[in-house]
């Protein structure tokens, strides 16, 4: 068994004025329960929720504060009354670390909806007095749950933003009935977007990506788009009116945002699905926009243990790549993954590795 740590450490940020000012820190981690895995971290994906909260976009949070919720690494310790991960397996931690597994919504595969979940960073831990710190660190405690098994075939990087971007599309495409004969629109080509494409035509949809531009239109042929629409654009929506059934908007910005004009493509009752949280005041919803069509418009959050590990299989199964950079874990590389962030140039998503060199073997 590897050394075991009695702190855990991790690159905080210390507060919203320099919140890129990553320090080195270390925290004892809460009590270890019964049903608690301890994992040492090998691999942690950058989602740009990281940022919003350390820079204060979404309000107050505690800290100092280590982020990161895409998070692989090796079992280090198991709980007593641990059966769903073993000692020394490889395995992902997403976004979410706790829900009460009893009440309606936990026993009907919709924990992620469960009212006492806990967030992976910067939430009080039931009533033990901690707060959770993310994957920006050496180790994490999680209970078991919310640890998933990695197939062997999947490399730590590539699976690592999967276990947020990944399942917050995979979730709304399964529950909305992406596959074959379904016409499905991805709406932002970023790191939440480039893996809708990708799920959807692996789900077997005939998918178009949907963007401002064409800047990104080849790169969306090679994740497997069948159409591209830049809605910057005149008449970007003809010839396609009313003929999509599931679109799922992940775009990080509502700034001259039209809704109507992209609900407009949806057929009658079809499926808008938003799931990138910008901030700012978000978009003006009139319902004059989905009369014409009947269309529902709604959100999703992440998704259960069972469609992670759906998703988890289908990636294994069908040798599935993610799009991503490797950034070696310090200050210095957190800096830079935040200001890819910020200039959206990240294609498409951000992995902090070299943990090993950073925190020690």
């Amino acid at each position: 068994m590897a050394a075991y740590p009695e702190k855990f450490e991790g690159f905080q940020s210390p507060s919203a004025e320099n919140w890129t000012d990553f320090q080195k820190n270390a925290w004892t981690p809460r009590p270890f329960g019964d049903y608690d895995v301890d994992i040492k971290i090998e691999a942690c994906g950058v989602c740009a929720s990281d940022k919003h909260t350390i820079e204060g976009d979404w309000g107050a949070c505690p800290y100092p504060l280590a982020v990161g919720h895409e998070v692989v690494g090796k079992v280090l310790k198991v709980g007593p009354k641990v059966t769903l991960v073993k000692e020394g397996e490889r395995v992902g931690v997403g976004a979410q670390v706790y829900s009460c597994l009893e009440c309606r919504q936990c026993k009907n595969d919709n924990e992620t909806y469960c009212a006492q979940q806990i967030d992976a960073y910067g939430a009080p831990y039931l009533d033990t007095g901690f707060t959770t710190q993310g994957g920006y660190s050496s180790h994490t405690r999680i209970h078991e749950y919310w640890v998933y098994p990695i197939p062997e075939n999947l490399s730590s990087a590539n699976t690592a933003p999967m276990l947020c971007a990944g399942i917050t599309v995979y979730s709304p495409l399964k529950r909305l009935g992406a596959g074959p004969g379904k016409k499905v629109g991805i709406v932002g080509i970023g790191g939440l977007g480039h893996y809708g494409v990708i799920f959807a035509k692996a789900m077997g949809a005939e998918v178009w990506a949907i963007s401002r531009s064409r800047a990104k239109e080849e790169d969306a042929k090679k994740m497997g788009a069948d159409g591209f629409l830049a809605t910057g654009e005149k008449g970007w929506t003809e010839g396609h009116k009313m003929t999509f059934d599931i679109i799922i908007n992940t775009a990080n910005s509502f700034q001259g945002f039209e809704l109507g004009e992209y609900l407009s493509l949806l057929d009658v009752h079809g499926k808008w699905n938003s799931v990138g949280l910008p901030g700012g005041e978000g978009i003006s919803v009139r319902n004059q926009d989905f009369l014409a069509n009947g269309c529902y418009i709604g959100s999703s959050h992440l998704g259960s243990r069972r469609e992670m590990l759906e998703m988890l299989d289908l990636v294994s199964a069908k040798g599935i790549e993610s799009w991503v950079e490797e950034i070696p874990i310090s200050k210095e590389g957190l800096q830079k993954a935040m200001e890819k962030l910020d200039k959206s140039s990240v294609r498409y998503r951000s992995c902090m590795v070299g943990y090993d060199e950073a925190f020690g073997a």
